[in-house]
């Protein structure tokens, strides 16, 4: 992670453009799930996103330069992340974020992050799981976590199960295996386990891509927070096309991975994702080294309290 040591500098008309663009690109990936919301509908593939998440399309919509980036005043008016949290403004007008304040409230998170996405990109990817996670955590059930028809019936769900070896090695998939499809399990994923199995073929770790973006908040570069979010979107619809559940009532086919013929698919979908995933894994990888790094801020707040250039 090569450790950032300069800050670069945005004119007024680059950053208003590059926000503008951001905020446009943000409300077409949200737009439908906006609208369904408004309706009060659901949906059962899409909304994961937003409830697993917690994402907000108002906080996806908010563009950040990221770690390293100053924003040169317009007209003497400094740009509006002006006095928002870990940002500082100089003397001149110049704003950007201050990676001494972020670290003093999320240093911990972005230890954690570099780590478990190091680890994670160390590792050779592995794509012969072939999503039966989804299927262990319906596994002998009588409630589902969605209200869709399961395409081959229990019985023919759990025969899947049964007949082809179950290789999850993603925590935060593995717990909500059901009980009777822990022990089929060939790993048993803890918390503290995660950053020694995280996998960079597995699905759940590149959709947990977002969720590493969020976390950095405003260190993350808003198209590189977007980036993330699509990768997200597309590898969610792959991991339930690939699920026991009948997707039909959405016009999405089914991925059967029960077949030959399926798991080829998913395999090959899978590599194609676990690729994107690799360059905005490394690209996530270059914001924690440039916070952790040598970054000198913009601006620091005085021992009176008062911001003042550095």
């Amino acid at each position: 992670m090569p450790a950032a040591v300069h800050v670069q500098r945005l004119a007024a008309g680059e950053w208003r453009h590059r926000a503008a663009v951001h905020a446009q690109r943000a409300d077409a990936l949200t737009a439908a799930h906006r609208d369904r919301r408004g309706r009060g509908e659901t949906h059962a593939v899409e909304d994961f996103l937003y409830t697993y998440y917690d994402t907000r399309p108002t906080l996806l919509r908010r563009w950040h330069p990221g770690a390293g980036v100053a924003l040169l005043p317009e007209d003497g008016t400094p740009a509006p992340q002006s006095g928002t949290r870990w940002y500082a403004t100089a003397p001149d007008g110049v704003v950007g974020l201050d990676p001494a304040a972020f670290l003093a409230d999320r240093g911990d998170t972005v230890r954690f992050v570099a780590r478990l996405l190091a680890a994670t990109a160390s590792r050779p990817a592995f794509t012969g799981c072939f999503g039966l996670h989804e299927w262990a955590m319906v596994y002998r059930a009588d409630d589902r976590r969605h209200p869709l028809p399961l395409r081959l019936g229990q019985a023919g769900t759990d025969a899947v199960v049964e007949a082809q070896p179950v290789r999850c090695t993603h925590y935060d998939a593995f717990r909500f295996f059901t009980p009777e499809a822990v022990g089929r399990n060939a790993l048993q994923p803890t918390r503290a386990t995660q950053v020694d199995l995280e996998q960079p073929g597995c699905l759940h770790a590149g959709m947990d891509l977002h969720k590493w973006s969020l976390k950095l908040g405003p260190a993350v570069p808003g198209e590189l927070a977007l980036d993330c979010f699509a990768l997200a979107a597309d590898v969610r619809l792959l991991d339930m096309q690939a699920s026991p559940y009948d997707l039909g009532s959405y016009g999405h086919p089914a991925v059967a991975v029960e077949t030959p013929e399926g798991r080829a698919e998913y395999a090959r979908r899978q590599r194609e994702l676990a690729g994107r995933a690799a360059g905005l894994r490394e690209r996530l990888l270059d914001v924690c080294g440039a916070l952790l790094g040598a970054l000198p801020p913009v601006a620091a707040p005085s021992s009176a309290g008062r911001t003042v250039g550095t």
